[in-house]
């Protein structure tokens, strides 16, 4: 829980000056109560040899006698003789702890109460002290004989006027601290208002300085440590705000070449993920054949398929290394796309013938049902799709298996859909599949030489041809990829 500045001033102040007054007050009172025991005892010290002073001198001067006899018949006419001279309520004992006498007519116990524990006190020559009833102490102190201690006299001194000076003076500390205490809180607190207001308005210069709104001017002026915070605080905005606009402008120059960096970064990446990908579907093509020819080389029907496959493999890697030297020597990263009409079943069967070689190889059949359709596609871009598709459908197959390309014109739209036979993909891995460098079976993907970038060169070919590429929902095992370009009537 947050508490201000001021409140925290305020509980300060009024604590301390509680305490001050408190402990002030304490002492002084205490010192006041201290005082007064001091003069009762040295009063009641006085009355003490004034007692024993009457007594040694009644003893000496009457008849002989034992101090226990002299205190049984004397000891009633002492005690009222003795509270003449003293003023006060006198009670004598005798040496075994016997009243023998007492200012108070016909009352074996003047006090009220068993003062045995403090006359057996007294009575070993010691004084002692006890708290009567009606604010009243009894002070019993020893009566000393000619030899020894021959009993105990027992003054009764009223306490009523030392109390009363002391809730006069307690009563007086109450107001005037009370009064002290509220003046003293009202001027601190003015006082501390103040300064937490100077507080409060630094804090939200930080706040504004915080939030990027700098300050003009200091927001205290006073001729303390404060104001020099302020002084401070406002020469520190000033450097911030300066400091904050350099930093701006070389984090938008830093930016830019960045993004400029990244960018050629991306174009380099692209780029020489497009050239080994276009580099490799017509060698994959011509290996292919030659695997073929060196396994049946007597075959005529494939030696021609093969010499005019492999010679139209062979022109478009020398077209591509022309385009990536005059690229390299603009220094430009990205294949310029040159858009054409392109009759859609003819490009599919010219692919399908490009990739049957490999097919067979593994041992695999390409079947193609297209319907005549026309397209404007950059036709380099066109087989790469394809080519990269048919490869992924070989590669990813089954001994013995298929692949199945079919098109058809619906929407003005032309739909071609390529569906193998294949291991397929798991439900896990279907939203990563166009990722870069992701592969479902990586084992699979070495095997065969895969990067992971095939499928999603293949979607960024797609979109710029203005087309659209999904994976399509399979029944059992195999993989279906339904690709569509606008239909050019």
């Amino acid at each position: 829980m947050r508490i201000s500045i001021k409140l925290k001033f305020s509980l300060f102040l009024a604590v301390l000056l509680i305490l001050a007054v408190s402990v002030l007050s304490y002492f002084v009172l205490q010192g006041v109560a201290r005082n007064q025991q001091l003069q009762a005892e040295d009063y009641l010290d006085q009355h003490v040899k004034t007692v024993n002073l009457r007594v040694k001198q009644t003893y000496y001067t009457g008849a002989r006698l034992k101090p226990q006899a002299f205190m049984q018949q004397r000891g009633r006419s002492l005690a009222v003789e003795l509270a003449g001279f003293t003023g006060l309520e006198v009670t004598l004992y005798d040496a075994v702890g016997q009243i023998v006498g007492s200012s108070v007519q016909g009352e074996t116990d003047p006090a009220g109460q068993d003062v045995s524990g403090a006359l057996a006190y007294a009575l070993q020559n010691k004084i002692a002290y006890q708290n009567a009833a009606d604010d009243k102490l009894l002070y019993l102190a020893p009566v000393q004989g000619p030899e020894k201690q021959m009993g105990v006299v027992q003054l009764q001194y009223s306490l009523k006027s030392a109390q009363s000076f002391q809730q006069t003076l307690q009563n007086l500390f109450l107001t005037t601290g009370a009064a002290v205490l509220v003046l003293s809180f009202i001027v601190g607190y003015l006082y501390f208002n103040r300064a937490a207001a100077a507080i409060g308005r630094l804090k939200k210069a930080a706040e504004s300085i915080r939030r990027a709104e700098y300050i003009s001017a200091p927001p205290v002026k006073r001729k303390d440590e404060l104001g020099e915070l302020a002084e401070g605080i406002y020469f520190m905005s000033r450097e911030i705000e300066s400091s904050i606009a350099a930093k701006d402008e070389e984090q938008r120059k830093l930016q830019l070449a960045v993004t400029k960096l990244q960018a050629l970064e991306q174009q380099q990446k692209q780029y020489i993920g497009n050239i080994s990908h276009e580099f490799k579907t017509p060698l994959t093509s011509i290996k292919a054949y030659v695997d073929l020819l060196n396994m049946y080389d007597d075959d005529p029907k494939l030696l021609f398929d093969a010499k005019l496959n492999i010679a139209k493999e062979t022109e478009r890697l020398y077209e591509m290394v022309e385009k990536v030297l005059q690229l390299t020597a603009l220094e430009k990263y990205d294949f310029e796309s040159q858009a054409e009409l392109l009759e859609v079943a003819e490009g599919l069967e010219d692919i399908c013938g490009r990739m049957n070689g490999k097919a067979e190889r593994y041992g695999l059949t390409i079947t193609l049902d297209a319907e005549p359709a026309h397209i404007w596609i950059d036709k380099e871009s066109f087989m790469h799709i394809f080519i990269n598709l048919l490869d992924n459908a070989i590669k990813y197959n089954v001994p013995q298996g298929s692949v199945h390309l079919h098109s058809e014109v619906r929407d003005q739209r032309v739909w071609i859909t390529i569906k193998d036979s294949g291991i397929g993909i798991p439900p896990e891995a279907r939203d990563k599949i166009f990722e870069p460098f992701f592969t479902v079976n990586r084992d699979r993907s070495r095997a065969s030489g895969g990067t992971g970038l095939g499928l999603s060169l293949v979607r960024n070919l797609v979109e710029k041809q203005n087309g659209t590429i999904t994976l399509l929902e399979t029944e059992g095992e195999g993989t279906a990829f339904e690709l569509s370009f606008p239909r050019v009537s």
